[in-house]
């Protein structure tokens, strides 16, 4: 029996993962689809008046089969995937699309959705249930439900190509990760590595079935502390060279040709939509609104990183210097010089950090955090299996009532997409009574050596908050629409509950408590907490300068009006000088393995937001310290109603202004990346 077909009666309505079988999904999809457009045709053929009940309310309702078989194929095929998985993630790419157009371009619907909303005034609808009108009539005009038939048939032809081709893409880069392998056999090969990498490596190497030997993988938990403690400088280059070019290796995994598809069929939809740019379109449904406004923010900081990032550059070259080597820094050797410059000036480095800072007691401190500022508590469920063995099972409560589920994925694996991100089995509503959500963080840390503890550089830890503070923005969702739940706000405000989060990371308070020594179970001395402090701004420029490259030619990509002839690897390199990019430095992600903006939609022409949401989350995090404590009740009730809770119900910028009583300003931003003086 197919158990996708079949309804869950695993406890909260979890996944029956054990049973799930790639083959399972295609037949899956087929009746969920068909059940889905049933429903959308009752809805669109109904003979009662269009109301906000009998349409818009019946329309968030539908498909939740569909909306339950999907999400798990979306979460399997990211975390968990097969050679099986990915043969149907390539069949149903063009398929899912064709849904999604078939539900968007369904002209007897959209006529009752569209007769609402121009009646809208007259309807007497909450503030919710007017949200909600708003945000599925545009999203159903941004499809194409206005283009003519003629266009619509394109459009939806675009929209199919897109589909397999971000599919290829993703695919690949994936490909690129899990084939590369530098394999160390001796001490020379290790020299310079702590204990930790070594560890982790040895671990790598042992997953991998690799015996009597270290390997790095292009996993960042594992090639970034590689490039920072190695003192190969030619492995640096080779594994640098190898995490810096996936997707742009000659063969089946070459993603150049494939971006160069997508930006031409992206140009053709927005010209479609009226839109002389894909990044016009795409920023017309955002806070920013404007590549004007985007330009302004990132051109603030990138005026004050680039120097910045010179004067570290000319540390880094006078410490090269002092043992004897160049005074060219290439881009394999800058983490390594900076750590080494970091140790001097500072008396800091990672190897006496991350033994305060294991996997174990930081998922404690987020979950003390949540306990702290908003009263949920996590309690483990190891009952409850998850898709791997490696997956944390948590139960969600309030006052000893559940309020959600929450699975935590943290370990890197060949099967698994690179990066760290947040996503859902099941989004929280109260459409058809109390839907409970099942919210799910990747992470991609190195693994520590059987029997060993995990330990994590600062860097990890706050990416660890970074995933809860977007798991804690669908955990504590409470609204009544599924469209509007938890993650589904503007993209350039979905940044600030995980961004915000973070903070709270680098409280004293929190350190003090979780940071232990992971033998000795001592609290973090004084000293050190104050090293970390000192230092906070250290290497700022160029971490600013590696995002914010990667915002202006993502911007620059977006922007073109003529994708004729485009030649991927050309226009990043001609991007870069016009900008002025430091040759020392390269960007965070190259466009051929850029997931961001490839692997989906949501954040191209948008790399920008994470700028955004730092403009917000600095001034916000400045509400707690006006109160006096990061755990003050009054300003974490209001964080939890208008930031966390309240999803799309609100526009952001009301949002922000009722949690924060004003508007955001930018200075709080700027003195965080030490780009002016606090």
């Amino acid at each position: 029996m197919n158990p996708l077909l079949s309804p869950w009666t695993t406890e909260h309505g979890l996944p029956p993962f054990a049973l799930v079988l790639a083959e399972h999904f295609v037949p899956a999809f087929t009746v969920a689809l068909q059940a889905h457009r049933d429903e959308l045709n009752a809805i669109a053929t109904n003979p009662a008046a269009p109301s906000f009940e009998n349409t818009l309310a019946a329309f968030d309702r539908a498909g939740r089969h569909f909306a339950r078989v999907s999400a798990l194929f979306e979460n399997l095929t990211a975390s968990e995937t097969s050679p099986e998985l990915q043969a149907v993630e390539r069949e149903m790419a063009a398929p899912l699309a064709a849904h999604s157009n078939a539900i968007y371009m369904h002209q007897t619907l959209f006529a009752r959705i569209d007769k609402l909303a121009e009646s809208r005034t007259l309807l007497g609808l909450s503030g919710e249930e007017a949200r909600l009108l708003e945000r599925v009539h545009l999203d159903f005009v941004r499809a194409g439900a206005k283009l003519t038939p003629a266009a619509q048939a394109r459009y939806g032809a675009i929209m199919e190509e897109l589909a397999k081709l971000t599919t290829d893409f993703t695919q690949n880069v994936l490909a690129d990760e899990a084939s590369y392998k530098l394999i160390l056999k001796t001490e020379a090969d290790l020299a310079g590595l702590p204990q930790f990498v070594r560890a982790a490596a040895k671990e790598a190497a042992t997953a991998r079935g690799i015996a009597d030997a270290w390997l790095i993988t292009l996993s960042r938990s594992l090639v970034v502390p590689f490039l920072t403690f190695s003192s190969r400088r030619d492995l640096r280059q080779a594994a640098y060279a190898a995490w810096t070019s996936r997707g742009e290796n000659r063969g089946a995994s070459d993603n150049r040709p494939i971006i160069a598809k997508i930006m031409a069929l992206r140009l053709e939809q927005a010209n479609i939509h009226g839109y002389a740019s894909y990044a016009d379109y795409a920023l017309a449904d955002t806070m920013a609104g404007t590549q004007r406004a985007v330009q302004d923010l990132i051109t603030q900081v990138w005026t004050r990183a680039v120097p910045k990032a010179a004067r570290e550059c000319a540390a880094l070259s006078a410490m090269a210097v002092s043992h004897g080597d160049s005074a060219d820094v290439a881009p394999w050797d800058w983490r390594y010089l900076a750590e080494k410059v970091r140790s001097t000036r500072y008396d800091l480095d990672e190897a006496s950090v991350k033994p305060y800072f294991s996997l174990d007691r930081m998922v404690e401190a987020i979950f003390d955090c949540a306990e702290q500022l908003f009263g949920i508590t996590f309690t483990h469920r190891a009952d409850l299996a998850a898709y791997h063995p490696d997956v944390k099972t948590y139960e969600v409560r309030e006052q000893g009532k559940l309020i959600g589920i929450f699975l935590h994925d943290n370990f890197a694996r060949a099967t698994k997409r690179g990066g760290a991100w947040m996503n859902a089995y099941r989004m929280q509503s109260r459409i058809d009574g109390e839907v409970l959500p099942i919210i799910v963080n990747n992470n991609n840390f190195a693994k520590g050596a059987a029997g060993e503890p995990t330990l994590l550089s600062f860097d990890d830890a706050r990416t660890l908050f970074h995933e809860f503070g977007h798991g804690l923005h669908g955990l504590l969702s409470n609204v009544h629409y599924e469209r509007l739940s938890g993650t589904s706000v503007l993209r350039d405000f979905v940044e600030l509950p995980s961004q915000l989060f973070e903070h709270w990371l680098s409280a004293p308070a929190v350190l003090k408590k979780h940071a232990r020594h992971v033998v000795t179970g001592e609290p973090i001395p004084d000293v050190l907490m104050a090293k970390i402090a000192a230092a906070r701004t250290f290497n700022k420029g160029f971490d600013t300068v590696e995002y914010c490259s990667s915002a202006l030619v993502d911007m620059a990509l977006h922007a073109k009006t003529d994708m004729a002839g485009l030649d991927i690897s050309a226009f990043e390199k001609t991007e870069l000088a016009k900008i002025g990019m430091p040759k020392e430095i390269q960007m965070r992600h190259r466009l051929p393995h850029f997931q961001h903006l490839f692997s989906g939609s949501s954040y191209a022409a948008a790399y920008y937001v994470y700028l955004w949401a730092e403009v917000l989350d600095a001034d916000a995090f400045g509400a707690f310290d006006e109160a006096g404590s990061p755990f003050h009740a009054d300003t974490a009730g209001r964080l939890r109603q208008f930031i966390y809770a309240s999803g799309g119900t609100l526009p952001p910028m009301e949002a922000y202004a009722k949690f924060r009583g004003r508007a955001p300003t930018v200075a709080p931003m700027l003195a965080k990346k030490g780009l002016v003086e606090a």
